[in-house]
């Protein structure tokens, strides 16, 4: 299974595959048509209680992963589909946060990993 992670300010490229938006809000300044997402998996982002705890600073990066991974697990049947796509076809995960190694994307593939196997 192979899904990049992309922020949505980065350009599009061919090699994205199938593009997921996984964040709560949309991204600002993006238009849909600039995006080029299929899907949009809101629901599945990190809660507004949790995202804003993070971003406040009210928890680390540990304890957003162990949070968001348990609120994860609500979503099982819903995300479990999507892991059985990217097994067979190259998709990308977009994100709007500016750490692209602590955001809601790194955590939501390790957790399509986990269910795609």
């Amino acid at each position: 299974m192979a899904i990049a992670l992309k922020r949505a300010y980065d350009p599009v490229e061919p090699d994205d595959g199938e593009r997921i938006l996984v964040d709560r809000l949309w991204p600002r300044g993006i238009s849909k048509e600039r995006l080029q997402v299929r899907e949009w998996l809101k629901d599945s982002a990190p809660s507004n209680a949790l995202r804003k705890a993070y971003h406040a600073g009210d928890m680390d990066w540990s304890a957003f992963r162990r949070a968001y991974l348990a609120e994860l697990k609500a979503h099982r049947e819903t995300l479990r589909p999507l892991a059985q796509r990217a097994r067979n076809h190259p998709m990308t995960l977009v994100y709007s946060a500016a750490n692209p190694d602590h955001n809601n994307a790194v955590v939501l593939r390790q957790y399509l990993g986990m269910l795609g196997k």
